[in-house]
């Protein structure tokens, strides 16, 4: 039996190093258990990958669409696939390297290779770690952190298993690039790998279930990036459901309730559901939701007093950050007895098309629903300096306010540099700005920034009758 760590952590991704790092600082004996690649799933299959990738993807558009300037002209780039792989994947592995490797040993605590699982008695829980080489070993700790995160989830859908399919994480290794491929799922992922196909040479098509693609933003913003999708040749099926799949010579044969389309790769980017098979949790008294996520209060503990978690495994907004804030806060907790909760009222989310979907804050149906009478202003990027020099005015920012006070209730933005004009909306937010503050709040000239500025002018202002930053 090891004994005598203060905290076991399954896992190794962005809570995982969160908990350690904070209970390390706090002189608190750590070990960690991780049976695949360290790291977890931003830095080695998420965020990381995904935006090099969009990165370059957008470098090669911006060349073809150079001629929208004058006096420039379009210039097709060719695209090597497999270097552009080879260039991610040598990112990946510096950032695992230096964030998540090297930090662990700087710290002091061992990552074990391997499987973990609870037991127990009436002492307490234990957990029996099964390493990669076959060899077993059993750890008891103070506490416990459950933080082995989500992976890809599909629907059931008649020959999708037989026929195969790629996900999010297989679709960034791929040799070459195929003629066509068929994106089912609407939501962040979907949009950002049928944009970065599209734009290194692939004919896409996004099929969406509900009937607009970003279902779960502003009617406004889904709008806006349907336009966009149209005017870079992305078709887009929304209202449609895929009732079966097959695969001949050709490629993927797909069944909807929309007819019938064909594609030589099939991408599925349906979701993602909480990793908590095998983990034996109901033998220490864990419960866990209907999609497998691990239940917890708002301090990040489990229905079992020593056991906590965090990150995407709880099943709470899946993104890095929040998975960091939630491990920190785990540590706080469990050491300290602190009373702390995390508040997400002002909880910022990005989408990396281009332009970008950036997000904070209530919508206009959930003031709606909250009972709070709300006014809303929309204006287009048309009214944005910034966007007219750049010559790319597609885009709008809206603002969601409480109408007795003026209080900024939520800000929607499609965008270049969407989340620059978020991480402004969350301040505000945060602050419990009004629109009158924030329309008089310096703003850069000719910063994507200003749009919030001339956003919250519209409450009060025809924004065309005003010169260039004018109050």
């Amino acid at each position: 039996m090891d004994a005598g760590f203060d905290l076991a952590v399954i896992g190794s991704g962005s809570a995982a190093f969160a908990a350690a790092i904070a209970a390390t600082g706090k002189g608190k004996r750590v070990v960690m258990i991780e049976r695949g690649t360290t790291g977890g799933t931003c830095v080695n299959v998420g965020c990381v990958p995904s935006k090099a990738l969009l990165a370059a993807a957008e470098a090669r558009h911006t060349a073809q669409a150079a001629g929208r300037f004058p006096g420039l002209a379009a210039k097709d780039v060719p695209v090597g696939l497999a270097a552009l792989i080879r260039g991610k994947d040598a990112l990946v592995e510096d950032l695992r390297a230096n964030k998540y490797t090297s930090l662990a040993a700087g710290y002091g605590w061992e990552i074990i290779r391997g499987s973990a699982a609870f037991g127990g008695d009436a002492d307490g829980p234990v957990l029996r770690v099964t390493s990669v080489d076959g060899g077993e070993r059993r750890i008891e700790a103070g506490h416990y952190l459950i933080a082995t995160g989500a992976a890809p989830w599909v629907p059931a859908v008649e020959g999708l298993e037989q026929a195969g399919y790629l996900t999010s994480t297989s679709a960034m290794e791929l040799g070459r690039l195929p003629e066509s491929v068929v994106v089912v799922g609407g939501n962040a992922v979907g949009l950002e790998q049928a944009q970065l196909f599209s734009r290194l040479g692939t004919r896409v098509t996004v099929v969406e279930m509900l009937e607009r693609l970003a279902p779960f933003e502003e009617p406004e913003v889904s709008a806006a990036i349907e336009e966009v999708f149209a005017d870079e040749g992305i078709a887009v099926r929304t209202g449609t459901t895929v009732t079966a799949v097959r695969r001949d010579a050709d490629g993927y044969v797909l069944s909807t309730t929309a007819g019938d389309l064909r594609a030589e790769q099939l991408l599925m980017a349906t979701g993602r559901r909480p990793v908590t098979a095998g983990l034996n949790l109901e033998r220490v008294g864990v419960k866990t939701g209907a999609l497998g996520e691990v239940v917890v209060d708002e301090r990040s503990r489990t229905t079992h007093p020593r056991i906590w978690a965090a990150g995407d495994v709880t099943g709470q907004a899946q993104l890095v950050y929040v998975a960091a804030a939630q491990g920190a806060l785990v540590a706080d907790a469990a050491f300290d007895g602190s009373r702390r909760s995390l508040d997400y009222t002002s909880l910022p989310r990005v989408t990396f098309t281009s332009p970008a979907l950036a997000s904070v804050g209530m919508t206009d149906a959930q003031a709606a629903q909250a009972g709070i009478d709300c006014d809303c202003r929309t204006l287009p990027l048309a009214h944005v300096p910034r966007a007219l020099v750049n010559r790319d005015t597609r885009g709008l920012v809206k603002i969601v306010a409480e109408a007795v006070t003026g209080r900024v209730l939520g800000v929607h933005a499609v965008a270049e540099g969407a989340g620059d004009v978020i991480t402004a909306a969350t301040y505000a937010i945060s602050a419990g700005m009004t629109v009158d503050q924030l329309a008089h709040t310096w703003a850069p000239y000719l910063t994507m920034t200003e749009a919030l500025k001339l956003a919250a002018q519209t409450f009060t202002r025809d924004v065309d009758m005003l010169s260039c930053c004018a109050e």
